[in-house]
């Protein structure tokens, strides 16, 4: 198997289970209790804080520990739209961003809020000055992500945090896919809160963070005891905020190897994509891009068809299209940076990690080089294009 969908989840560290491992067994107290047994496990939690703290500038205090990117972006517009209601209930988003930020907006549409889609170019950008117009009294909230899960494509943060600022509202941008592949600094970007993942970047699944600056108000939509300051109540998974810490002190130890060795693959990748193959198009922004993502789109194709034929010669890569019961439904994404019909059906997305080796890339493009092959030739709309223009 070759693994190319590392933008879904990643492989666990060794490192990292075996730092978890003590926690499960032997270092199990529940860390809210006051005797010896009990600090243990909250001097390891506290330590993963610290790392993760750190490792975007951030202070302890401003880190609160979830189960995950969906739950911190729930968190933050939820929790920013009650605190803040008595100013105003107008929010500011995206029409790309990940349906954890898309749907909590769209409840909270039907609590009496409302909200801003901005649109973005055929990169995957948005407009500043359109961003600028969009704002109005009683907004009191920005939400934008800082670099798309399908496309890859980076935010200019910095831009948006400061025009948001100067409109008087607060800044909330999911992190998810950014954190640990590219470098983030929430107090020179101006950032607000931020949303995270652990196993986005070589951790366990069902832990995540948000990070919420000093002195901002944040109404909780869980109840229970002081665990994370009542933000966030619940005995804390002490085993998988180990887990989460030892994964993003490797990330920041690795930094410069990865994001050189990543991009890399990628490149190679997409380099011999475009002088091999025809009819496919590169989508996202060329130079603001994640590192280890490509999505890419075949004209005359089914990207379900292109992933399934994939997966028979053990490769494994997402579709930017789902097929639903009743009828082909395009990616919001895809559709909203304006990929022609007869190439957006067609779309692939493959991304790397530090996991991967040049011997897979070739290996991997060689194989979709036939199944593109073979999928054109039984083509019905490519045959019929391939007639027309004979």
């Amino acid at each position: 198997m070759i693994y190319l969908d590392n933008a879904a989840t990643t492989r666990v560290y060794d490192e990292v289970v075996d730092a978890m491992q003590p926690y499960f067994t032997c270092l199990y107290g529940n860390p809210s209790e006051i005797y010896d047994f009990a600090t243990k496990s909250r001097r390891g939690m506290n330590y993963s804080r610290k790392i993760i703290a750190d490792s975007i500038h951030a202070d302890v205090t401003e880190i609160y520990f979830t189960s995950g990117g969906t739950e911190s972006d729930n968190l933050a517009l939820l929790g920013i739209a009650e605190a803040y209601s008595n100013k105003g209930k107008h929010i500011i988003t995206t029409c790309i961003e990940h349906h954890a930020v898309i749907n909590a907006c769209k409840h909270l549409e039907k609590h009496g809020f409302e909200v801003t889609y901005l649109k973005v170019d055929n990169s995957g950008r948005i407009n500043i000055k359109e961003l600028e117009r969009a704002f109005r009294s009683d907004t009191i909230l920005v939400s934008v992500m800082f670099a798309n899960n399908e496309i890859g494509t980076i935010q200019d943060i910095q831009a948006i945090s400061t025009v948001t600022h100067r409109h008087g509202a607060l800044f909330h941008t999911d992190g998810v896919q950014a954190f640990c592949q590219i470098p983030i600094n929430v107090k020179n970007m101006g950032i607000d809160l931020l949303s995270a993942s652990a196993h986005k970047c070589h951790g366990p699944k069902g832990i995540g963070f948000l990070y919420v600056k000093k002195g901002i108000k944040l109404s909780p939509f869980h109840f229970g005891g002081k665990q994370e300051r009542y933000i966030r109540p619940g005995t804390e998974n002490i085993p998988a905020i180990v887990g989460f810490g030892e994964a993003v002190r490797i990330a920041s130890q690795k930094k410069n190897y990865n994001y050189d060795h990543i991009s890399f693959l990628r490149n190679h990748f997409e380099d011999r994509v475009r002088k091999e193959m025809k009819y496919v198009v590169i989508n996202g922004n060329k130079h603001n891009r994640l590192p280890g993502n490509l999505n890419m789109s075949f004209a005359f194709l089914d990207g379900e068809a292109i992933q399934i034929q994939l997966d028979i010669n053990g490769i494994c890569c997402s579709t930017g299209s789902a097929c639903n019961a009743g009828g082909k439904s395009l990616s919001h994404v895809i559709k909203a940076i304006g990929v022609p019909d007869d190439y957006a059906y067609g779309t692939v997305r493959f991304t790397f990690s530090d996991d991967n080796t040049i011997e897979e890339i070739d290996k991997a493009v060689d194989i979709l080089k036939n199944v593109i092959d073979k999928l054109l030739n039984m083509s019905t709309e490519y045959n019929r294009f391939i007639n027309k223009t004979n």
